[in-house]
């Protein structure tokens, strides 16, 4: 019996409903499934709008494209471990599977954060460029920054895996979320986990925290271009351009600060709080993002409005 539960150790671990309530576990299906439905018809929306509306064959909506299948993909690697756990009640997930989840979830993260850089390009040079921001950001170019984002993302996240599966698991198995990620399986090994802590420092700084930087210096450029323009209204329209990708960058950013902070300072906070605030980083956004987008894109509302006038009208 020992010899088997040292096996099971050693080869899975068990994820984490609601801490410490494991039986209100099947209180949370439904709202996670109606979060999940949600972020596939909001995103699928922009990717089917931004499809057929011919006025949003632009830089901005390619991008916006980018992000919302981002979006999808990075709910789709929590998906299935949030759906064992609150749907079938069963928490355990087999190591592979873990490692390959951890894999999608934190190379979705940085992918995310790369598209909000590439973003906050695409308003700097609409602002500073009007003229040539169509023949400046060609569709091959586009592609090539969709093509560099991804592929930094996978040449950062690659060594995770394996350096998680180097390490010996003698204690524990029970992981403190709902799905794997990398800092939190790393703590539950039996031996040094320093290399792990500084890969995955460098990691961060490297990416999430110098693409915030870029983000902010670019939104600095945009400013000082916005306040070199003549006219009051023309300068208000500039920035509102920018309002939408503020608010992504912000729903991205500020959860992940968040569950960032209280990871690292609130020990002695509730679990309950440690996974709503993890739960919040990956899932707010790509439920939010589609909405914030739908109310601030006419182009995108009016055809949102038409296509449900048109069912009303069948009906």
């Amino acid at each position: 019996m020992n010899s088997n539960a040292s096996y099971k150790n050693h080869h899975s671990f068990i994820l984490t409903g609601i801490p410490g309530m494991p039986d209100k576990n099947p209180w949370m299906a439904f709202p996670l499934g109606f979060l999940y439905a949600l972020t596939l018809l909001g995103n699928g929306t922009i990717l089917a709008v931004v499809k057929v509306e011919q006025s949003l064959h632009e830089p901005m909506y390619y991008f916006l494209c980018i992000l919302a299948l981002t979006d999808v993909s990075l709910s789709m690697s929590t998906l299935p471990s949030m759906l064992s756990i609150f749907w079938f009640n069963a928490p355990e997930i087999p190591f592979d599977a873990c490692i390959t989840q951890m894999f999608f979830i934190h190379g979705f993260g940085v992918v995310e954060s790369g598209v909000l850089v590439s973003m906050a390009f695409d308003r700097y040079v609409a602002i500073r460029d009007p003229l040539r921001y169509v023949s400046i950001l060609t569709h091959g170019l586009i592609g090539k920054i969709g093509l560099v984002v991804f592929a930094r993302a996978v040449c950062v996240v690659f060594p995770v895996p394996f350096l998680i599966k180097r390490l010996p698991f003698c204690r524990s198995n029970v992981l403190s979320h709902s799905y794997c990620l990398h800092q939190d399986a790393m703590r539950l090994a039996c031996a040094s986990t320093r290399v792990n802590s500084l890969y995955g420092l460098i990691v961060v700084i490297l990416t999430l925290g110098l693409d915030a930087l870029v983000i902010l210096f670019s939104y600095i450029l945009i400013l000082k271009t916005v306040l070199g323009i003549a006219s009051r209204a023309e300068r208000f329209k500039a920035l509102n351009t920018c309002l939408s990708h503020i608010c992504a960058v912000l729903l991205f950013y500020i959860p992940l600060i968040g569950a960032t902070m209280i990871h690292r300072f609130g020990k002695h906070l509730s679990p309950v709080i440690h996974m709503l605030m993890a739960n919040i980083y990956l899932l707010l956004p790509p439920v939010l993002n589609p909405i914030v987008y739908s109310v601030k894109t006419k182009q995108i509302r009016r055809r949102i409005i038409q296509v449900f006038q048109g069912r009303k009208n069948r009906a």
